[in-house]
């Protein structure tokens, strides 16, 4: 995706989450900025292994699990900053109005916008990580993705049958979970009751759930242990669709997110409403700037993930 955008418009900073990853995913940066080897080096110091390594050369199922692909997705993000900084002058580089990050993405913010350092969020990541599987292993489930199903309708059939909505991704696009049994009876009404299709998703567990929340008081536990600053550039919440302001608020927020709905379409529509134009995505994969263009087809829309899309946004 290309984007035209006047400089005198609002953008906003876009990272995205789980299932953006790819075996090579940052390798290209790696060896052509020194300001983003200087990130990778720091995740693997912080987490005392070597994550580039499986980001760069695979396998692709070790890449797939949670405690390589969060910490990883979130790498290559804060490492496209830094190759931001270093190719675009100060005139051109973006400067973002607001940030949002979906689900993970909600972490890679964190560092972005100055709340936690780039190692303590790496940490933190992990974590995260870590407590879900934990989750997962104690709470089987699974989750999927509906299509073309009105929500309030979707909600009804999350309460005949036991799972939660986990996802508002797009007015037409819905992702649910919980338990695999009842995850696939609300397949089967979704179905009978008019989706234009429904994908079982390839995950590990029932992320944003209530079969997350045994993973809620260790992620308290080990977020009451860091300093969170204000963000410098407000973030919008997963869960409300509306800008966190302070480090305290956005603690709470991720307390609630892990096993919290989230709202990326009410966030979409609260930064177009903030007068927000230009969408930048950030990170691997383009999957976020899609689904800005289903919310609204006459947004600007870019995704920025090597060296070549960096330079391409700087001739803008």
């Amino acid at each position: 995706m290309t984007l035209t955008f006047a400089r005198n418009s609002k953008t906003a900073f876009m990272f995205p989450g789980q299932g953006a990853q790819a075996v090579g995913m940052g390798l290209e940066l790696y060896r052509g900025s020194n300001a983003s080897k200087e990130v990778f080096e720091m995740v693997d110091e912080a987490l005392g292994r070597p994550l580039s390594k499986i980001m760069f050369e695979g396998p692709e199922e070790d890449l797939r699990e949670t405690k390589n692909a969060q910490p990883g997705i979130m790498a290559v993000s804060l490492a496209c900053i830094e190759a931001m900084k270093e190719n675009i002058s100060e005139e051109s580089m973006p400067v973002p109005y607001l940030m949002a990050g979906h689900s993970l993405g909600e972490y890679t913010a964190l560092a972005a916008s100055g709340v936690l350092s780039v190692m303590d969020t790496a940490l933190l990541v992990q974590e995260r990580g870590e407590l879900m599987q934990k989750a997962c292993d104690s709470n089987p489930g699974t989750m999927a993705a509906v299509l073309g199903l009105d929500e309030m309708v979707l909600q009804e059939i999350a309460r005949e049958s036991g799972v939660f909505v986990s996802n508002i991704n797009t007015e037409e696009q819905i992702v649910i979970s919980g338990e695999k049994i009842s995850v696939a009876r609300a397949m089967d009404l979704a179905s009978a009751r008019g989706a234009k299709k429904v994908i079982p998703l390839k995950v590990g567990g029932a992320f944003h759930s209530g079969l997350m929340e045994p993973a809620k008081a260790g992620l308290m536990e080990f977020i009451d242990g860091l300093k969170f600053n204000d963000p410098a550039v407000p973030i919008i919440a997963n869960c409300t669709g509306t800008p966190l302001h302070s480090g305290n608020e956005i603690k709470g927020e991720l307390i609630t997110q892990i096993a919290g709905c989230v709202q990326w379409k009410k966030s979409v529509d609260f930064m177009i409403k903030s007068g927000i134009t230009n969408f930048l995505e950030i990170g691997p994969g383009r999957a976020l700037g899609g689904m800005v263009k289903k919310i609204d087809r006459t947004a600007n829309v870019a995704s920025i993930n090597d060296i070549d899309s960096i330079v391409a946004i700087s001739r803008n």
